[in-house]
């Protein structure tokens, strides 16, 4: 089952169950894929709405940051909601360690030996680990080791 697929399920569920702030955050993410679809004039697959959700859920990371420093908790716990259902789609995190394994692989796939070769090194990684890690943070890490 697409994830896709998965979405409409859990928004249909989430109507039976009358659950109004589950259903509102799963429809904000349809509506994400949907716009893509018509946008594009493609079906997304699930790589497409993994960068979807990824991108979904640093927005919110960053207006739970905003709303909580001007004091706006009420907000900031309606961006935690959607945050927590939008995390519930998304595969497992990976580790440090399998992070830093998938790394060292890409450096080595890449035949990369400066930061200069970071493009080539982030170009093997991201398909990898979209949905799984902050690319923030894999970014970091990857300069990390060419350095």
């Amino acid at each position: 089952m697409s994830l896709k697929d998965s979405l409409t399920d859990a928004m249909k569920s989430a109507m039976r169950s009358k659950e109004k702030d589950r259903l509102g955050a799963i429809r904000l993410i349809l509506a994400d894929i949907k716009r893509i679809e018509v946008d594009e004039r493609i079906e997304v697959d699930d790589a497409r709405v993994l960068e979807v959700l990824d991108k979904m859920t640093k927005q919110r990371k960053d207006s739970i940051t905003q709303f909580s420093a001007a004091g706006r908790d009420d907000l900031a716990a309606k961006e935690q909601l959607e945050l927590d259902v939008i995390q519930e789609f998304l595969p497992e995190a990976l580790s440090e360690e399998e992070l830093d394994q998938f790394i060292q692989t890409a450096v080595n796939e890449s035949g990369a030996e400066s930061i200069r070769d970071m493009g080539k090194v982030m170009a093997i990684l991201k398909p990898q680990v979209q949905g799984r890690a902050d690319m923030a943070v894999i970014g970091q890490k990857v300069k990390k080791a060419l350095s």
